[in-house]
């Protein structure tokens, strides 16, 4: 579906990220896999992806540091000619009530949710506007998915820099979308639910906090980092050519205001 397409995965050495990068590789796609920390862990990811007989390199760089980023994109570059897949998923939470919550914890947040994915989208929208549409590759000259949240639409107590962080990933992306499809540019983002991902553990690790999780899911069960994964592919694909500007929400109707299900 992806054979010969070049990816950038960020934060791609755990939970979403690392099978959203595996995902593109098992697609044909060769990926670069980012991390800020855990140099194993993403080089266990790039060993998988190239048993799929593709290529792939690992890359340290935090995605809040411009420098860093414009780095990471000369070296996918130098490595595979050109970048054609930009999967902006680095993310952390940093929480706290309102009135705790120091400066410090609401700016990193911010930093690397939101200030993070414009740096990589920007890099990246540079390149693809340099190399052009190859049509044997791909419709679209580059396709950019930003990692967002079910939280840009759902307010979330006790967590307001990462609420905040997620609807600016979506305001950002859209204005992206409306500002780069004339050149070709492909700008979209999905928003998981509940996923079984290190980030939030503490929701789903045991039978009691998976049972409150459910009441929030009319599917009935916890997202696995593969149900991401599976959009990313699809949205990176020529199938979904025609969607820009869009956020794909994957959380198992956790958008659908469960709590009125049984009256309101």
């Amino acid at each position: 579906m992806l054979k010969g397409q070049k990816a950038l995965v960020t934060g791609a050495n755990s939970g979403i990220g690392k099978a959203t990068a595996i995902a593109l590789g098992k697609a044909g796609a060769d990926v670069v896999v980012n991390y800020v920390a855990g140099r194993e862990d993403a080089e266990a990811v790039v060993e998988e992806i190239a048993s799929f007989g593709v290529r792939a390199v690992a890359h340290e760089a935090d995605v809040s540091d411009e420098g860093q980023v414009a780095a990471m994109m000369q070296r996918t570059v130098q490595e595979f000619g050109t970048l054609d897949i930009l999967v902006a998923n680095a993310g952390l939470q940093r929480d706290a009530p309102v009135t705790e919550m120091t400066l410090a914890q609401w700016q990193k947040v911010l930093d690397v949710n939101l200030t993070g994915q414009f740096l990589c989208a920007r890099e990246a929208a540079k390149e693809f506007m340099r190399r052009g549409v190859v049509p044997e590759v791909s419709r679209a000259a580059g396709k950019i998915i930003c990692m967002s949240s079910v939280h840009q639409v759902i307010p979330w107590a006790g967590h307001v820099n990462y609420a905040a962080s997620k609807g600016g990933v979506q305001m950002m992306m859209e204005t992206l979308a409306q500002e780069l499809a004339p050149k070709k540019i492909r700008v979209n983002a999905i928003a998981p639910g509940a996923i079984r991902t290190p980030i939030n553990r503490d929701a789903w690790q045991t039978p009691d906090a998976e049972k409150d999780l459910l009441r929030l899911i009319p599917y009935e069960r916890v997202g696995d980092p593969e149900d991401i994964a599976h959009a990313a592919v699809a949205l990176a694909s020529d199938l979904m050519d025609y969607v820009v500007g869009t956020t794909l929400f994957v959380d198992g109707g956790m958008t659908l205001f469960p709590g009125f299900a049984t009256g309101g």
